[in-house]
């Protein structure tokens, strides 16, 4: 093995709360992470703002908003329908990730489980797609192909499987799930080190999602003020985030003791804390300020751009388990006591007579479409009157207060079309409705199911109720964090937050390559010599 099996190692730990990250290392219980930062630069990474759930990944890998490559979730419109879809199943052409430019400059690389990535078979070098994951969306797969055969042979399948969501109520289940999170941490990191060690590589890259199961299933285990907290489940099975960021820890220092003189560079691309919001309050909502119209059961249109029952029973046997949680409130309205009628869209809204729409977006931040005329194939909303339209909806969702708190219910309300540009703007929701998070809203499915209901009103909404059926007690915030240390990287801190726009032209730049339209900028403290052309 060469004494530098690589020039850049990227290790990213998914959805890892930054501040927990940084207390752990610098009390002792995450040794490698406390290295890190002692001997390297370490800094925040500033998400996507309104898109840092399900377009977190691409936007990280391709350097562009979600404007630019067009993904903003699992599920999104397929165009000129109001038809749900997988994005990569609408024919949809991702931008090409940073390590497909190094490879075809001829830089060797190893991409492992980066998450939301197609195989790319040409690669110069070895792929792994899937192998574990938070969701499994394209399968467990490998370039070249025979490398599939050596994994399964060598590792055997991630101990967890395809899926992190489940229904969890006693100890024990709690102490198998984290059992299997941190067995496969632990194994992924040791295929890490068998791949690192063929050598010669220009980048290679992990991610370890175990973080991101744990965050979301477990967060009401590991803060005692969340209102799933179950003191007993807590005793039994300590820490869930501490064991599994623990289990991470050790992997990744074994992974760094094989690096020799390579830059490594470890991030967490998006953070997680409690569950908030009411995301399955939007509808109703929109429904409440008569913008919006509920579907008419006896006036289901049939055929034509709503597409036929057949594939929308497909569509949602289709979609990832945790995306199929989130709908399926939706569905079982639109179905009521019997299946749903011949081309019934699964937004369950009458759209001649709405003028907007609510979107899946994440939990975090809502989204609503405009009904425009001209765009949508039943439009009603004139594009003219549409920024009046938007200061007007605004204006009312503002305005509704949570009973928890008094505080409005809604943070902010984002106009899409003033934070971001792109070429795919018109695929991303028109209006983001990113929900405060000053209270943990509880789930029916966790503990007694305390905090789950949500109360809220306003003067137009009149009082509104709704009830949190999702059992996830985590979700993302926008914020992450990276450490980068090398031979040419000067430790301390970084007086200034980076975008997750920035890493990819810079670990692209870092090889001599160019990353070509990248919205995001060149951290220079991370590029050491690299101006320089690549030898």
């Amino acid at each position: 093995m060469p004494e530098t099996p690589a020039k850049v190692i990227c290790i990213g730990v998914d959805a890892a709360n930054p501040d927990l990250v940084r207390e752990w290392a610098s009390t002792g219980l995450l040794p490698t992470f406390r290295s890190l930062f002692e001997r390297g630069l370490s800094g925040d990474i500033r998400g996507i703002e309104g898109f840092f759930v399900g377009s977190t990944w691409p936007s990280f890998y391709s350097g562009v908003s979600p404007a630019g490559h067009g993904f903003h979730y699992l599920v999104q419109l397929l165009p000129e329908s109001y038809t749900l879809n997988r994005p990569e199943e609408d024919g949809i052409s991702l931008r090409a990730p940073f390590w497909t430019h190094l490879s075809g400059a001829g830089r060797r690389v190893a991409i492992l489980d980066v998450p939301l990535t197609r195989l790319d078979p040409s690669l110069n070098g070895v792929q792994v797609v899937e192998w574990g994951g938070h969701d499994s969306v394209y399968g467990f797969q490998t370039a070249p192909a025979d490398l599939a055969h050596e994994i399964h042979s060598r590792f055997g399948t991630h101990p967890l499987g395809p899926s992190c969501d489940g229904v969890r109520k006693t100890p024990e289940d709690y102490r198998a799930f984290l059992d299997k999170l941190v067995s496969g941490a632990r194994t992924k990191g040791e295929m890490t080190r068998s791949l690192l060690h063929l050598g010669e590589w220009d980048l290679f890259m992990q991610v370890f999602t175990e973080a991101h199961c744990v965050g979301h299933q477990c967060w009401h285990l590991h803060d005692s003020t969340h209102p799933a907290f179950d003191p007993a489940i807590a005793e039994t099975v300590g820490d869930p985030l501490l064991h599994v960021y623990q289990a991470i820890d050790s992997a990744v220092g074994e992974i760094v003791q094989a690096a020799g003189d390579a830059l490594v560079v470890v991030f967490s691309a998006h953070g997680m804390a409690h569950c908030y919001g009411a995301h399955f309050l939007l509808q109703e909502i929109l429904f409440r300020l008569e913008v919006a119209s509920p579907e008419q059961k006896d006036c289901v249109p049939t055929g034509g751009v709503l597409g036929p029952l057949a594939a929308l029973r497909a569509g949602w046997r289709r979609l990832p388990q945790g995306v199929r949680a989130f709908l399926a409130p939706v569905r079982d309205r639109i179905r009521g006591s019997g299946a749903p009628g011949e081309g019934t869209p699964v937004l369950g809204v009458d759209f001649p007579s709405s003028f907007c729409f609510a979107l899946p977006n994440g939990l975090a931040v809502g989204g609503i479409r405009l009904n425009l005329k001209g765009r949508e194939p039943m439009g009603l909303l004139e594009p003219e009157a549409a920024p009046a339209f938007c200061g007007r909806l605004s204006q009312d969702l503002l305005a509704i207060l949570d009973e928890r708190t008094g505080r409005p219910l809604i943070k902010r309300v984002l106009r899409t079309a003033e934070i971001h540009v792109g070429k795919h703007l018109d695929r991303l929701p028109d209006l983001l409705v990113e929900w405060d998070d000053g209270v943990a809203t509880g789930s029916l499915s966790l503990g007694e199911g305390t905090a789950a209901t949500v109360r809220a009103f306003s003067e137009r909404t009149g009082a509104l109720e709704g009830e949190n059926e999702y059992g996830r007690s985590g979700e993302h915030r926008a914020r992450g964090f990276f450490v980068a240390a090398g031979p040419d990287v000067q430790s301390g801190n970084l007086d200034r937050d980076v975008s997750l726009l920035d890493l990819a032209p810079t670990l692209t730049k870092r090889l001599g390559v160019e990353l070509p339209d990248a919205e995001g900028v060149l951290i220079p403290e991370l590029l050491g010599g690299s101006g320089q052309d690549h030898t």
